[in-house]
């Protein structure tokens, strides 16, 4: 069958039928990596075609997406706004070599330094790349330059930043180093204030200044490894963080959290390089997560939903002294398509659509309606140990029902499984879900819907969890 799939392929015969299902993943199983994909299921589902909240598969059933491609289609599949600015785009500047200059890369560079300038008043720049995971590499040199080549960086317990072999270096994941060793120095990693899992007798802010506390005690004297009081110079250049933790479980921090933690690195001279790659343009509510609390970033690291998935494009805002010509010249770091017109003019568009819709409004609104049927589905349900979010972005730990506590990554599996055969039903219709598993024990479904979703739409989520709920502690 692979075979004649593969030759069918080949031939372009538009008179031949199109190939079914198992013989795509046929194909796949042979010719394609398995390096760059996670098949949570068995076999991996397919889907035909999208529109909004929803994929489709061949079929035509809908599946509820509650995770939009790990945050990076914000507004909803097929926005026909942006597609049109991608559609416009393409018949008038689709390419142009990164030496020379285009206006949307100007206008959106301006429109994002800007916007900084304005929150965090301070002056800065913006460069761009094309994946989450190449702007954190172009952060690192950043920071190292600006720390005269140090190499060493702090990051959390639980962060995420990308798995090139920079970025993975400060992902707190061994398994995304094990194969392939170290790139320069690993990151100490510092344990991120997880409150549902924190020791007992401590509320959510004392456990964060508790964090900030320990932290600190590294900077006490010089025999803690980091710090020469003689000199006042630490070994670290930076300290990397996640406002909210992606692929750690989208944990919440303590509202006093970062900006204990911000003095403590201010006083010792060491950068804060907030990750908003997963959380920033609006998924919680702000353009930056960071915005909620309360503390002026020196580097700040973007992409995913700034083209809503439609063309890769990402980038860096950093302080005017760290990345001006002077302190970073020209060639300091590139790509071939670092800053190509079609993301960035599909990336103008949506900034544009950000500034006249109040998603400042309308997201806490819709991600505090959300929780509210999470909290009901946690009072019925024992598997559910803890609800949180801020804005749409939002975490439903599953536990061992005995005491809604053990991280149950079994109940998680199949429930995964489960949303994807697409035979839930509600109202005579039979849908899926498309669902992601994040946490420390990957027992957390993280939701990150569409800021676009209806309450209609949250209902029938909640409808349909509570479904599956059922189902899996049934079965």
């Amino acid at each position: 069958m692979p075979t004649n799939a593969a030759f069918r392929l080949a031939a372009g015969n538009d008179s031949e039928p199109a190939l079914d299902e198992a013989e795509l993943l046929a194909l796949e199983a042979i010719y394609c990596s398995h390096g760059d994909t996670v098949h949570y299921t068995d076999a991996p589902k397919i889907f035909d075609r999208c529109e909004g909240s929803y994929m489709f598969d061949a079929a035509g059933t809908p599946f509820l997406d509650l995770q939009m491609w790990y945050s990076a289609v914000n507004f909803g599949y097929a926005n026909q706004r942006l597609n049109n600015a991608l559609k416009r785009q393409i018949d008038r500047l689709p390419q142009v070599a990164s030496q020379y200059l285009h206006r949307e890369k100007i206008e959106l560079a301006a429109l994002i330094a800007r916007d900084a300038e304005q929150k965090f008043g301070l002056k800065g720049r913006v460069h761009f790349n094309v994946g989450g995971a190449q702007a954190i590499e172009d952060s690192l040199k950043l920071v190292r330059n600006a720390s005269h080549g140090k190499s060493l960086m702090f990051a959390f317990e639980g962060g995420y930043h990308g798995r090139t072999l920079g970025a993975s270096a400060i992902t707190s994941s061994y398994r995304y180093r094990r194969r392939y060793g170290h790139f320069g120095e690993r990151a100490q990693f510092v344990p991120f204030p997880y409150h549902f899992r924190a020791p007992k007798g401590m509320n959510k802010e004392e456990y964060g200044l508790h964090c900030v506390r320990q932290f600190e005690r590294l900077f006490e004297s010089e025999y803690q490894g980091v710090w020469d009081p003689k000199a006042g110079e630490a070994e670290y250049a930076a300290f990397y963080i996640e406002p909210l933790q992606g692929t750690g479980g989208y944990i919440v921090p303590p509202q006093n959290f970062f900006i204990e933690l911000k003095k403590v690195l201010d006083r010792h001279n060491i950068l804060m390089v907030v990750d908003e790659i997963q959380m920033g343009f609006y998924r919680t509510g702000k353009l930056w997560s960071i915005e909620h609390f309360g503390v002026n970033p020196d580097v700040v690291v973007f992409g995913k939903a700034l083209t809503n998935g439609l063309n890769p494009l990402s980038g860096v805002w950093a302080r005017e002294e760290l990345i001006n010509p002077t302190a970073f010249p020209p060639g300091s770091t590139h790509s071939t398509f670092n800053a190509n017109p079609l993301g960035t003019a599909v990336a103008l568009e949506a900034m544009k659509m950000m500034a006249e819709d109040d998603y400042e409004t309308t997201v806490p609104e819709k991600g505090a309606y959300f929780l509210r049927g999470l909290e009901e589905l946690k009072r019925r349900h024992k598997i559910v140990g803890e609800v949180d979010g801020l804005g749409l972005a939002l975490r439903i730990e599953i536990c061992e029902p005995h005491d809604s506590y053990t991280p149950s990554k079994a109940l998680v599996d199949r429930m995964v499984d489960e949303a994807l055969k697409g035979d839930l039903t509600h109202d005579g219709q039979r849908y899926g879900l498309v669902l992601d598993i994040g946490g420390y024990y990957k027992n957390v479904i993280t939701l990150a819907p569409s800021l676009t979703i209806s309450h209609a739409e949250i209902d029938l989520a909640l409808a349909l969890l509570d479904q599956l709920f059922t189902r899996v502690t049934k079965g």
